[in-house]
């Protein structure tokens, strides 16, 4: 979680009162943050011969991205003290009518697709104000952008450039504009040359770097405005004395371009002459179908239950009172006219975190107080937790391995791309799932196998006297472009015997004994023996032609479920160059498969 350093006495201010520190710790607990330090109690730095400040630091939650400054750590807190309502944050036109636009053009879609923006107009700053807006773009950047990669923020004085404004990618030697606090004009690609040495800059570089175009921002009069992700122009810098500041927030995300613009203006649209009055822009992005005007700082609206949240907590409150508790956690509530159960809910701009009803649920009991709760004995609340079926299913095979004298082990789910095929004689089909920037040779794929990690088990333990008898129930994973995440786990059982002798006889036993523990009825394919023995599931094996295994020493897994069958696994002993591979100089037998095919 993100620590927030704040100047105690300017909060303490902002809060209308002097705190202990032991009271302000105990405030920060009723909210739901922490008090990490007060330095105060110890000795601080003398700069220019003054001592610096005491400050809070404090510990916020890493989803209240609202609370990163401390206008917003001072608006909630009293809010949630009652000294003031939720803001009520307002789209203000200028005062010709005119607003601002944003053209955007379609060569954006090869480097950085979105763009919002606003204008904080006749905004007052004090120095002290000038640092927080600029300390907190640098911790959304650092958090929420993830290093400038999902989003970037450019900040200018209005009143030095002229709008309308285009966002285009431009090759970078057509970029040409003096950077920030910099007196030398450069092309993009003197620029990116010139801050590979920057101790700041130089993290950032990557991001655009390889593009055959840079993003730029561009004004009425084609001057530079800013190259995101990178640095704004000098021409339109800000300093404390500006009074109208344009923000462009540009990002290869469509939310949090939308939610970094709306923290960014709630937080400071309270130093303008009309308290929490923003003037929006108008984006046109006729090529991707995302015109619109911004930012959008209407509340969005969500639904409570009321028994959902007093069964949560434990308490039996009126919808009149939830309404209470949730004015103090800045959200505007009304019992709603459908149903007598349901509490209408308007959530802030500002609180993206807020999801489910369970966000909100979150929020009376903290407004309530955690303290205050009641606490159940164990007769009421204990419970016994039921295990997924397919984790059930696991500990049963398990436990009948180990029984038959096998020793589980747990290798890596990673593995090279060499060891998930070439090395088992086997061909890449285009299902393993790759690591995009891989560190090692090591770590290249998500095995679809567990036979690698047995395999290199017992490599690295192969000087312990043989036999070695191992076995591992754990998850490979395949590409699967149907579902939401394009991939899919799937749960296997293998085991692997390494020793003087082959061992295929061992492994078929085991691999009997655990179709047994399944209760499927077995069948030879001999004349005489199927017929009634076979009931609702039944398994047989069959010859395999696999590279992986010494040619006529290997056999396949069959099994019938409601009359459809399935190939669930391959046992046998593995083929001599397998073996030449992973350094083993004894026969190996293994057996693989499938264990979901039972749920």
């Amino acid at each position: 979680m993100p620590t927030i350093g704040v100047d105690k006495q300017a909060l303490f201010k902002a809060l209308g009162r002097e705190y202990t520190t032991e009271e302000f710790d105990d405030l920060c607990f009723d909210f739901g943050i922490e008090l990490d330090e007060d330095t105060s109690t110890s000795e601080r730095p003398v700069i220019n011969d003054r001592q610096e400040p005491a400050q809070l630091k404090i510990e916020i939650p890493a989803n209240r991205y609202d609370m990163l400054c401390i206008e917003g750590i001072s608006l909630m807190l009293n809010i949630f003290n009652g000294k003031t309502s939720s803001p009520n944050y307002q789209l203000v036109s200028p005062l010709d009518g005119k607003i601002q636009t944003m053209t955007v053009a379609k060569e954006t879609m090869q480097v950085r697709p979105y763009v919002s923006g606003a204008i904080l107009r006749n905004i007052t700053f004090t120095q002290a104000r000038y640092e927080s807006f600029i300390a907190l773009q640098d911790k959304l950047h650092q958090n929420l952008a993830r290093q400038r990669t999902l989003v970037a923020i450019g900040t200018h004085d209005l009143d030095t450039i002229q709008g309308p404004f285009t966002y285009e990618a431009l090759p970078p030697d057509d970029i040409v504009f003096v950077p920030l606090n910099q007196k030398k004009k450069m092309n993009a690609t003197e620029l990116m040359k010139f801050y590979e040495t920057d101790k700041h800059l130089s993290r950032y570089l990557h991001i655009i770097r390889d593009s055959p175009v840079y993003p730029v921002i561009l004004d009425a009069n084609r001057t530079v405005c800013s190259m995101p992700p990178i640095i704004n122009s000098d021409h339109s810098k800000i300093s404390p004395r500006t009074k109208n500041v344009f923000i462009d927030v540009t990002a290869t995300d469509r939310t949090k371009v939308e939610l970094v613009t709306n923290i960014l203006v709630a937080m400071f649209s309270q130093y303008t002459n009309e308290p929490f009055t923003v003037e929006p822009i108008q984006v046109i992005s006729e090529h991707n179908s995302e015109s619109r005007q911004v930012p959008d700082l209407a509340p969005r609206k969500a639904e409570v239950e009321i028994s959902y949240v007093n069964n949560c907590c434990g308490l039996s409150l009126s919808a009149k009172e939830i309404c209470e508790l949730l004015k103090r956690m800045s959200y505007s509530a009304i019992p709603s006219k459908s149903s007598k159960d349901l509490i209408d809910v308007s959530i802030p701009p500002t609180r993206a975190d807020v999801l489910h009803q369970c966000d909100i649920m979150e929020d009376v009991a903290i407004a309530y107080g955690f303290n205050k709760l009641p606490r159940p004995s164990t007769s009421n609340s204990g419970t016994v937790a039921q295990p997924l079926m397919i984790n059930k299913l696991s500990d049963i095979v398990r436990l009948e391995a180990a029984m038959a004298g096998w020793s589980e082990v747990m290798p890596l789910i990673l593995c090279s791309h060499d060891e998930n095929f070439a090395w088992l004689n086997r061909k890449d089909n285009g299902e393993a799932i790759e690591l995009a920037n891989p560190k090692t040779a090591e770590y290249q794929v998500v095995r679809t196998s567990l036979l690698p990690g047995l395999l290199k088990t017992v490599r690295e333990n192969k000087h312990h006297s043989v036999p070695i008898k191992i076995f591992e129930v754990s998850d490979v994973a395949f590409k699967d472009m149907s579902l939401e995440r394009k991939s899919r786990n799937e749960r296997h059982f293998a085991a692997a015997w390494y020793g003087k002798t082959s061992g295929f006889e061992i492994v078929h036993g085991l691999m009997d004994r655990i179709m047994l523990m399944l209760k499927s009825a077995f069948i030879t394919r001999e004349e005489g023996l199927e017929g009634n023995r076979v009931k609702e599931s039944s398994y047989w094996i069959e010859e395999e032609d696999n590279s992986t295994f010494f040619e006529g020493h290997a056999a396949s897994i069959h099994a019938k479920f409601g009359g459809k069958e399935h190939i669930i696994g391959v046992f046998g002993i593995l083929h001599p160059t397998v073996l030449e591979n992973y350094e083993l100089r004894y026969p190996v037998s293994t057996l693989e498969m499938n264990i979901e095919v039972f749920l």
